[in-house]
């Protein structure tokens, strides 16, 4: 189940008759984060209804949604007659669901180069690891064009695609070093990594685990549970990284 984390924030959006709590833009992009699984809806590529079925989901570090299909699914058939898709991701926890957030990101499905968001996936998605390599599995990305939040009751807003993604010009750097890092802070500082969740989101004592950086944050993950942890300043390179990281270890340290 996700869980709403408090750091630092996108700026929000200017939407009118919308709560003063209400941030669509670091709602949505939390969701496209921490959802691990969401509603693909495809058309069919023979009677052109909506065909809606169930995929996991992960992040590429600016935000584009993640896929990894079977080239023998019905939904990957759709694709190839016509890429448009609509992916749902939606917020779980107790009471009604429709008290929750979720998010409809609308944009056009591609097949990613070689390579490519693979590692990010996995991360996300050890188990996959199972069968990803299988010549009848193939990873997608999904290009936003836009999207529409629900935050819950009197919450809504409609967001562009620069709201749903983060800008990574800039921040090369970062982004080459991102898989160096991981691997570095899930073998040599797992117990930062496993206060960062306890300590500063509130998670339950358990072996956490990083599964991606960006410029705004660090995805964590232990088994089905992911938590996003928000940086308190923009990171676009291995130097400032380290600084952040250490500076959260002692925050989380000093209780």
């Amino acid at each position: 189940m996700m869980k709403q984390e408090t750091t630092r924030q996108p700026e929000q959006a200017v939407l009118p008759d919308q709560p003063a709590n209400f941030a669509p833009v670091a709602e949505a992009r939390l969701l496209l984060r921490s959802v691990r699984a969401g509603g693909l809806a495809t058309l069919d590529s023979e009677t052109g209804e909506p065909f809606v079925s169930l995929v996991n989901v992960a992040t590429d570090q600016d935000g584009t949604p993640l896929l990894l299909l079977s080239t023998l699914a019905a939904h990957t058939r759709n694709l190839a007659a016509d890429p448009r898709v609509s992916l749902l991701l939606a917020q779980t926890g107790k009471g009604d669901p429709l008290a929750h957030a979720r998010l409809t990101v609308t944009g056009t499905a591609k097949p990613c180069g070689e390579g490519e968001g693979r590692r990010r996936f996995l991360a996300r998605h050890p188990k996959s690891a199972l069968y990803a390599d299988f010549p009848d599995f193939a990873f997608f990305r999904i290009e936003p064009r836009s999207g529409h939040l629900n935050g819950g009751f009197g919450k809504a807003a409609r967001l562009s695609r620069s709201e749903l993604l983060l800008d990574l010009e800039g921040a090369d750097e970062l982004v080459a070093a991102e898989a160096g890092a991981v691997e570095h802070m899930n073998q040599d500082h797992a117990d930062a990594v496993r206060l960062y969740a306890t300590k500063l989101l509130g998670r339950r004592e358990a072996p956490w685990r990083v599964t991606g950086l960006d410029p705004e944050g660090c995805d964590l993950a232990y088994g089905d549970e992911t938590a996003r942890l928000l940086f308190p300043e923009t990171v676009t390179d291995a130097s400032r990284l380290r600084r952040v990281l250490k500076q959260l270890a002692e925050t989380a340290r000093a209780g």
